[in-house]
């Protein structure tokens, strides 16, 4: 495998749909126009529509051509992914990647639509009800990929199936919330990628993390009401949102990514560097955890894929 893959590693892309979602800032952002860049339709899968249409803007100055559209989704509403799933498939039948990019971090306690946890029912309940309403154009599209979105934060989860949602707050901090949503991030690749194994599925299921990258995603890292001085500073310490895109890129592209690897930065503490194969804790490989999650996951959405 290349040691420094970076941007100019992506093959030809002209004729693939891809949808990325959280597609208007940071790691996704940098995601899409590397997308566009290589030929591929992007669908810029975003709930803030002014944001949505001033990035495909901005792509499309940057690159003649570029083949942008937008798609209004809120992950946080359920109604909304619906939506969003019923419109990209009245105008497309393929579908080659699935970036399950976005995500909220360190966020108070709140509740979606639905009433589930902000953090888990964005960052993971979202994406599982998405990628399932959109499993009949995966599985349909030779070579599809679904690429969801970790974090080191992951080492930090812990798994309660019976409080998995935090009700009345109970055992709630953001930290405990954000590293609960990503260990859920992996534990549902992995299985995605088994049950896409025993259906004979020509799609695969990969995972990434972004190190520590200069986005808005870290601001509640510190006091809102003095972000915008700490952000300078982040500039400087943390990785480009650009670098910090390359993990997601790779697993969506390269044509060596096998079903269940994960990517991430090859600097030391995989904080920063360049995309590689990495490894992921045990608690993201429980099997059993898996199938408990998905079973529940079923159950909170009305979704179901996959048996």
């Amino acid at each position: 495998m290349n040691d420094k893959w970076t941007s100019v590693d992506i093959p030809d892309l002209m004729g693939k749909i891809v949808i990325v979602t959280g597609a208007n800032s940071g790691i996704g952002y940098e995601s899409v126009r590397e997308f566009t860049r290589k030929g591929a339709e992007v669908i810029v899968a975003s709930r803030d529509p002014i944001k949505a249409e001033r990035s495909i803007l901005n792509i499309k100055e940057e690159i003649p051509g570029a083949k942008l559209e937008f798609i209004e989704l809120n992950l946080a509403n359920l109604d909304s992914v619906r939506k969003f799933t019923e419109k990209f498939k009245s105008k497309y039948n393929s579908l080659d990647i699935l970036l399950n990019n976005a995500g909220i971090m360190l966020i108070p306690f709140g509740k979606t639509v639905d009433g589930f946890e902000n953090t888990v029912g964005t960052n993971y309940l979202g994406h599982f009800a998405l990628t399932g309403l959109l499993m009949d154009r995966l599985s349909t599209t030779p070579g599809a990929r679904v690429v969801n979105v970790a974090s080191n934060a992951h080492y930090a989860g812990e798994m309660d199936f019976n409080n998995l949602l935090f009700e009345n707050k109970l055992g709630y901090t953001p930290m405990k919330a954000y590293s609960r949503s990503k260990l859920a991030n992996l534990l549902f690749t992995y299985e995605l990628q088994r049950r896409f194994q025993s259906r004979g599925y020509d799609v695969i299921a990969v995972a990434a993390h972004p190190g520590i990258s200069a986005t808005s995603l870290a601001d509640h890292l510190f006091f809102n009401l003095i972000s915008w001085l700490i952000q300078p500073v982040m500039k400087m310490v943390f990785q480009s949102s650009a670098m910090g895109a390359l993990p997601s890129l790779r697993a969506s592209v390269d044509p060596e990514a096998l079903g269940g690897q994960y990517y991430g930065p090859d600097g030391k503490g995989e904080k920063s560097g360049y995309p590689t194969v990495v490894d992921s804790n045990s608690a993201s490989k429980n099997e059993a955890d898996a199938r408990t999650l998905w079973q529940i996951s079923e159950e909170l959405t009305g979704i179901k894929y996959l048996d």
